[in-house]
């Protein structure tokens, strides 16, 4: 029964978006559907990022529901129970409602992408465009919900966690594809040339992304406190094999012993060092993709956001790990992310429309049509 309670509280939710949709005078209702999945999807990232800065991704320690209930309320002599048996622990009322507003959220943008799936399919021929890249991310989602799911039972176990925030980053980059499919581009065969740079810069971006929630969910953010040097050399002692062990529980090693600090100095100066790549490729593509008319606000918000990713990465660790910066480092990560798929998505279709249209007015093509029409 609780099950259903959480259905329709998500459904509720969903609901705002999807009447702001019906309402709002645009005739592609589809675009606009798109783009509306994908900022509520960017900002359910962010806020399962101060879910787990918080601390309180167990505030409900079952799934999907709260101690088998749709609400904290509901919840309340469980919860009151676990929070004075443990008043530091990860059960708490502000905690637990921390958690459950994320769930609700995150059922919310399932029913928001079930129902551009569902459009996708039933207009097909209108939109004139393939429904299975939004039945992807139906599927996507149901991944998402099932990390989400072992990420409670689990115990935050660091490998899930990351993997959780990598898979709702992916469905921020299907969604945002999805959505530059509905946007008018003009055909420009030169900017094929930069398909493999804004390609390599997409790959790097990801890597970089994934180290960074590795460092998070390891809780490694202050294992170097200082900057340019860590712990006070430029490459400290570290221990890779613990700190890059995938399969273990939260804070320990895959033996069950406390992880050491110099496996959690590894995690962060990986992230670190690998910034030190991943900064200087994206501010050369940056600036040289504004060089180009279409591409040109795209490219400058991409130099913007890399310019704040790189502050409050600093600011995370010269001010020992605020909240706010913490979690405005995982959302510039996010939107770097969503402008780097638009970019690629751009370069790809200009590209491919200008080869269509070349081949259209090839000279073989005419002496073809002129066939044909001779034969007619």
């Amino acid at each position: 029964m609780y099950v259903l309670q959480l259905g329709l509280i998500g459904l509720s939710i969903a609901l705002i978006p999807l009447l702001y949709v019906k309402t709002k005078g645009n005739r592609n209702k589809f675009r606009k559907l798109a783009w509306v999945a994908v900022f509520f999807t960017f900002d359910l990232i962010m806020f399962g990022s101060f879910t787990r800065l918080t601390d309180s991704g167990l505030g409900c320690p079952d799934w999907p529901g709260c101690y088998a209930t749709a609400t904290p309320f509901l919840a309340h002599s469980e919860i009151r129970a676990a929070e004075t048996a443990l008043p530091t622990g990860p059960v708490t009322f502000t905690k637990a409602w921390i958690e459950m507003i994320h769930r609700y959220f995150a059922m919310a943008i399932g029913v928001l992408i079930i129902t551009l799936m569902v459009l996708a399919w039933v207009k097909r021929k209108e939109l004139k465009q393939s429904p299975w890249l939004p039945t992807g991310a139906f599927l996507l989602v149901c991944l998402q919900g099932a990390f989400g799911a072992w990420t409670v039972t689990m115990k935050l176990q660091p490998i899930i966690v990351t993997t959780h925030l990598l898979l709702a980053l992916t469905l921020l980059g299907v969604l945002t594809w999805l959505a530059s499919r509905q946007e008018i581009v003009v055909p420009d065969g030169t900017l094929l040339r930069w398909r493999w740079f804004a390609l390599g810069g997409l790959v790097l971006l990801a890597m970089q992304i994934a180290l960074g929630g590795w460092v998070s969910t390891n809780y490694a953010v202050l294992a170097c406190t200082h900057f340019p040097k860590c712990r006070g050399d430029w490459i400290p002692p570290m221990d890779f094999a613990h700190g890059f062990k995938l399969w273990r529980a939260l804070g320990r090693t895959a033996g069950g012993e406390i992880i050491p600090m110099d496996a959690l100095v590894a995690i962060h100066w990986v992230h670190r060092t690998f910034a030190f790549v991943v900064i200087p490729y994206l501010t050369w593509l940056g600036v040289r993709l504004r060089r180009v008319t279409a591409l040109r606000k795209t490219a400058t918000l991409l130099l913007l956001m890399l310019l704040a990713q790189l502050l409050t990465g600093l600011g995370n660790i010269l001010l020992k790990w605020p909240l706010p910066i913490a979690v405005a480092h995982t959302g510039g990560a996010a939107f770097m992310l969503l402008l780097l798929v638009m970019l690629n998505y751009h370069i790809v279709t200009a590209g491919r429309l200008a080869r269509a249209q070349t081949r259209q007015h090839s000279p073989q093509a005419d002496s073809l049509g002129n066939a044909g029409s001779r034969s007619v």
